[in-house]
């Protein structure tokens, strides 16, 4: 089993209750002792709770976060995005900053991406994918 660095879709799944993928997030944790996400991740959840005013999910989020390394944001990482984003864009490819920074996040740490935004993150070149919403 490879290291997962989870999307944002991901962590909202599991946080709104979707068995396969709280089931994968136990297992992975269980095996690894840890989870990880993307401070870009992190702020995209965060953001999205607040603009809700949901605190009753702000909790649960932040009990979430006990279990997880939040990567932080590099140069190397910025670097490698800026690569991606230019070859995507002379290609007609673009997706947001924000999935090709969390994109660029695994390839520096060599994590599989777990999301159900397959679209996007596929233009990545390199990068696993994985999406825990389809599994049983």
């Amino acid at each position: 089993m490879k290291e997962a660095l989870l999307d944002s879709d991901t962590i909202s799944y599991h946080l709104k209750g979707i068995a396969s993928v709280t089931a994968q997030i136990e297992s992975n944790y269980q095996y690894f002792g840890h989870l990880n996400l993307s401070v870009i991740t992190y702020y995209e959840i965060m953001h999205g709770l607040m603009f809700k005013d949901a605190r009753k999910q702000m909790q649960s989020f932040e009990t979430f976060l006990k279990d997880c390394r939040i990567l932080p944001l590099t140069a190397e990482i910025a670097h490698l995005a800026a690569e991606v984003f230019a070859e995507l864009r002379r290609n007609n490819q673009i997706i947001s900053h924000t999935d090709v920074l969390i994109g660029a996040t695994g390839l520096q740490h060599e994590l599989v991406v777990i999301t159900n935004n397959q679209d996007h993150f596929k233009r990545i070149p390199g990068l696993e994918l994985d999406n825990w919403v389809v599994k049983p």
